[in-house]
């Protein structure tokens, strides 16, 4: 059976969820750290682009989402809604009042690296076809970096987790900004720190999914170093980190994770893990060759761990708010070839 694949109409599907929920401002979820009284604000004050999909970071991602579809697919009618949307919203006044939240007191770690991460990727996507819109987002872009900067030197463990704080995910994310702006100084220490956090590890044992997960930690700590090293580094890595994929070990990578409840905000974040598993199944296929028993397996897993949760973008807000982005991700990477 063949993979899902991006077609206009799946991609118009996809938009019109986001559009949905970009400018939603209830319910929201802050995170808001009070320094005192004055900080009772809305969202829409707090953040005045970001302020939609029930919090921060999926709004940012639901922008991304947007500005890819709108790359992709310029000749859809809702291109041109989105088009409207951007110029509404990504104003250089609006940008100016996520910095200035930005530098209020006990923010230096508002979401880190999560949101940092998702930020760079939707300037990066901005970057590769609207000059303008990229040049009106790249303040807040550069002080995410000078954030990344100053917190890579420091972080002397990654973080493995399966959710918003795993740094793997965001080093990939941050690459992709720091190549495509580009920023060789980030470049260069996010795959620094990438080779000193993750260089060395050897036989993962894929000890997951644990019950909140929406990353998968081995599978995105290889697509971290698929991006990190070049392609002849790369295959020796990948032989000692998952050296059994080839029999289809560890079994649980190669399986979708069962989710029981949608309306559950943290459950629901199962459908996330299998969306950004066959993400990192489509771009590790595409490294082994023709012949390599690796390459079917993970071909397979990919379309298994989409067929599982794909039709799952729409319905309860608890996974409208943010699972179209996983799907895109899934859908837009690059598929062997």
């Amino acid at each position: 059976m063949a993979a899902p694949v991006l077609t206009a109409k799946l991609a118009d599907d996809l938009a019109r969820v986001a559009l949905g929920h970009v400018v939603r401002e209830y319910p929201n979820k802050l995170d808001h750290v009070l320094a005192g009284p004055g900080d009772l604000l809305s969202p829409r004050t707090l953040h005045p682009v970001f302020y939609g999909s029930l919090d921060w970071h999926s709004c940012v991602h639901g922008y991304w989402l947007l500005a890819r579809v709108r790359r992709r697919f310029p000749e859809l009618p809702v291109s041109g809604e989105i088009g409207e949307l951007f110029a509404t919203h990504l104003t250089g006044e609006n940008v100016a009042g996520e910095l200035a939240y930005l530098d209020g007191p006990m923010r230096g770690g508002f979401e880190r690296p999560y949101g940092w991460a998702w930020l760079l990727m939707l300037a990066a996507e901005l970057a590769r076809y609207d000059a303008a819109a990229a040049e009106v987002l790249r303040p807040l872009a550069e002080a995410f970096v000078v954030r990344f900067l100053a917190f890579l030197p420091k972080a002397t463990y990654p973080i493995r987790a399966g959710t918003h704080t795993n740094t793997a995910f965001a080093l990939a994310l941050a690459l992709e900004y720091a190549d495509a702006a580009p920023n060789p100084e980030l470049a260069d220490a996010a795959r620094l720190k990438a080779d000193a956090w993750y260089g060395g590890d050897a036989d993962c044992q894929g000890w997951e999914p644990s019950g909140e997960d929406f990353l998968s930690s081995a599978l995105v700590e290889a697509e971290c170093m698929r991006r990190v090293l070049p392609a002849e580094a790369f295959a020796p890595w990948l032989d000692r980190f998952l050296p059994r994929l080839a029999r289809g070990e560890p079994v649980t990578l190669f399986h979708p994770a069962i989710v029981s409840d949608r309306g559950d905000g943290k459950i629901v974040h199962l459908d996330g893990l299998n969306l950004s598993r066959a993400w990192c199944w489509r771009s590790l296929a595409a490294t082994f060759a023709p012949n390599d028993p690796r390459r079917p397996r993970a071909e397979a897993a990919a379309r298994s761990h989409l067929d599982a949760s794909l039709a799952n973008v729409k319905g309860d807000y608890m996974a409208e708010h943010w699972l179209a982005t996983f799907a895109l991700l899934a859908l837009d990477a690059a598929p062997a070839g």
